[in-house]
């Protein structure tokens, strides 16, 4: 492989150009706080169980099963269970490549599942465990929903980690073997189709970079360019489904199934940044601000149809049909992430933290052993507690569930905390950006060599307290950058420099220039409190109603912090008194280990309706101006708790989006 040995090895992305150089796992160290916790969770225990529940449902066997000829009999799961087995290969690999001293346990674990893999390549490259063979339907005969070019994109993907962080390994062959399958059989002259899910598109331009071959490259292009041409059949939810109606050049907005609309934006991203297609990097762009301002949920969660998973019309965002997957909230981290380095535009920055604080971060229990697919922003009914060694349905929300028939969020979280210390900073020729805010340690290199070290230390998302000390710096000025972040428009941050001097600062970026030493201390003070959000009128299925957001941080009510036998249904808010902090911690059992739950929590004025206070057997509907209609409640202090905590404390109703005390 050519490589680009100008830039540091472990990157999950790493463009050739583009506005933002991103930093590595191997400058950038998470050290404590919200996301070293849940990361240290997905390295200890997540990790294995995601690598167990694959073995006993069979779907690492399928591999064997397939070199044996013992498939269609033997083989287990989905059509696209093969990619799940390579989600968890990246995750281990960006795991290890992080430093951590399990490394040679994780390479281990590596090392063990590749070699399930390997007897299933076929020479010419192809692998996939569901198609081509004896009893099975043949290659490349079913586009629309067989996902094998999906699975090809999960592989390189796995591929290109494990080069980047631990070297070429058995791993990386294997995906260059089926990188060149793919470019032979769909590239020019060849089969002129596309997959039913994008995905292959990112993994094709990482590898391009990776090794510094064009055909992977133009691959990736051929791909995004014949989308949206009627290549693939219609089906029962439309050409949209699979963003084959309008090519990504002409389209408006994100539509469609939202994972598939996110992974084809991300791989767009990513060439045109390769091929300076400034056309292309501008219709993502026009498609992002059409989606966030139209058909994207407070909680940053993308999605409002079960049915297809996919985006409503314009501001339907119903809260308690809220789909909002998981998966659809790591690809839109990962599209925010590229179009951030492209432009180096903050807001992306921003919609990338409100979607790791209040969507991947609420998809694994504390515990790290069950995850929520869908993420409702509404639960009415308590659910069952789903069996600890049963399959469960992927769409169910009330209580996260160990493993799904669909199990592609578990794996999804995996790799995206394992690789997050690359989402947190940049660098270009100023000088260095931070962007998320952790306990962290930073050490890189500005041009001509000059090294630059920095510790973070924060007890963020709690409190708004970001202190960077300078630990080495070069002799000559440079820029620190520091992300402010759009939730605190309308209220003041302060940034304070080495000297002492305090300014306020708006939402955006902050910067200090300067010649730095080492000690220097720069503090960023943000006004993490407990603030009332209103919708959109536009958004019918909320209006009347209002939510609390502190920080990045969206909050909910949940009934088990409500009187006993009273729901949240019976809650009433009053948003002319401001909500305030409540106690720490009330809204989070035990974390792992047995140390004390982290968090803080928000408690609001209101009413409870006193239970049986309405005529349960009544017609729902009543003038405005009869008082009969008023149920009688209670007044209250009502404890709201951070929506990624809610259901780890027992079956639980909840809700975002609170009625209002007189409407």
């Amino acid at each position: 492989m050519k490589g680009n040995t100008a830039r540091p090895a472990v990157l999950p992305v790493a463009p050739t150009r583009g506005r933002l150089r991103p930093l590595g796992l191997d400058e950038v160290r998470i050290t404590g706080g919200f996301w070293a916790r849940r990361r240290h969770v997905n390295e200890t225990v997540t990790l294995g169980h995601c690598r167990d529940w694959m073995a006993r449902a069979g779907w690492t066997g399928n591999f064997r099963a397939a070199a044996e000829g013992r498939v269609p009999r033997d083989r287990r799961g989905r059509e696209f269970a093969d990619s799940e087995l390579y989600k968890l290969l990246e995750a281990l690999a960006w795991q290890a490549g992080t430093g951590t001293g399990a490394a040679p346990a994780l390479d281990a674990e590596s090392a063990a599942l590749t070699e399930a893999v390997a007897p299933a390549q076929e020479p010419d490259g192809y692998l996939n465990t569901a198609f081509g063979r004896p009893g099975q339907p043949p290659r490349y005969s079913d586009l629309a929903w067989g996902h094998e070019l999906y699975c090809y994109g999960h592989l390189i993907q796995a591929g290109v980690a494990q080069a980047r962080s631990r070297g070429e390994g058995e791993l990386t062959k294997i995906a260059l073997r089926a990188a060149d399958h793919v470019c032979a059989t769909f590239g020019t002259g060849g089969t002129e189709a596309v997959c039913g899910h994008p995905q292959i598109e990112t993994a094709l331009v990482e590898l391009a970079r990776l090794t510094g071959e064009r055909r992977y490259l133009d691959q990736a292009a051929l791909f995004v360019a014949r989308r949206g041409h009627g290549t693939l059949p219609e089906g029962e939810f439309g050409r949209a489904y699979h963003q084959d109606d309008l090519p990504v050049r002409e389209a408006g907005v994100l539509r469609g199934h939202a994972v598939r609309a996110l992974y084809l934006a991300a791989g767009a991203v990513d060439v045109a940044v390769e091929t300076g297609d400034e056309a292309l990097l501008a219709a993502v762009v026009r498609q992002w601000e059409a989606t966030v301002a139209r058909r994207t949920y407070l909680t940053g969660g993308m999605g409002a149809h079960h049915r297809d998973e996919s985006f409503g019309g314009d501001f339907v965002l119903p809260p308690d049909r809220a789909y909002a997957e998981t998966c659809a909230g790591v690809a839109s981290v990962m599209l925010n992430w590229r179009l951030l380095l492209a432009t180096g535009e903050p807001r992306y920055a921003d919609l990338a933290e409100r979607t790791l604080f209040n969507v991947v971060a609420t998809s694994p229990a504390q515990d790290g052993r069950s995850f929520f697919y869908a993420n409702t922003l509404h639960r009415r009914e308590r659910g069952a507690v789903p069996a600890e060694d049963t399959v469960s349905p992927r769409a169910a929300s009330g209580l996260r569930a160990p493993w799904f028939a669909v199990s592609c969020c578990p794996t999804n979280v995996a790799r995206t905390l394992a690789q997050l210390p690359a989402y947190l900073a940049t660098a270009d020729d100023r000088g260095v950006q931070l962007h998320q805010y952790a306990d962290a340690e930073i050490a890189t290199s500005l041009p001509g060599g000059h090294g630059v070290a920095l510790r973070i230390l924060t007890d963020y998302p709690w409190g708004g307290d970001v202190v960077v000390r300078v630990d080495r710096s070069p002799d000559r000025p440079w820029t620190l950058s520091l992300r402010v972040p759009d939730w605190t428009a309308g209220a003041t941050a302060w940034l304070t420099d080495p000297a002492g001097g305090r300014r306020t600062v708006a939402p955006g970026t902050a910067e200090i220039t300067r010649v730095f030493r080492p000690g220097d201390r720069i503090r960023l003070e943000l006004p993490v409190r407990p603030r009332w959000i209103r919708a959109d009128p536009r958004v019918d299925a909320v209006r009347g109603t209002v939510a609390v957001q502190r920080g990045p941080l969206v909050y909910c009510a949940e009934s088990v912090d409500l009187p006993d036998g009273h729901d949240v249904d019976a809650v009433r808010v009053d948003p002319s008194a401001a909500p305030q902090d409540g106690p720490a911690g009330a809204g989070d059992s035990a974390g792992p280990g047995g140390e004390p739950g982290e968090g803080a929590t928000v408690v609001v004025a209101g009413e409870i309706a006193a239970p049986g206070a309405r005529d349960e057997g009544a017609w729902p509907y009543r003038p405005l101006d009869d008082p009969a209609g008023t149920p009688a409640a209670d007044r209250a202090g009502i404890v709201l708790v951070p929506y990624h905590s809610w259901a780890n404390r027992g079956p639980a109703t909840m809700r975002v989006w609170l009625p209002t005390v007189n409407p």
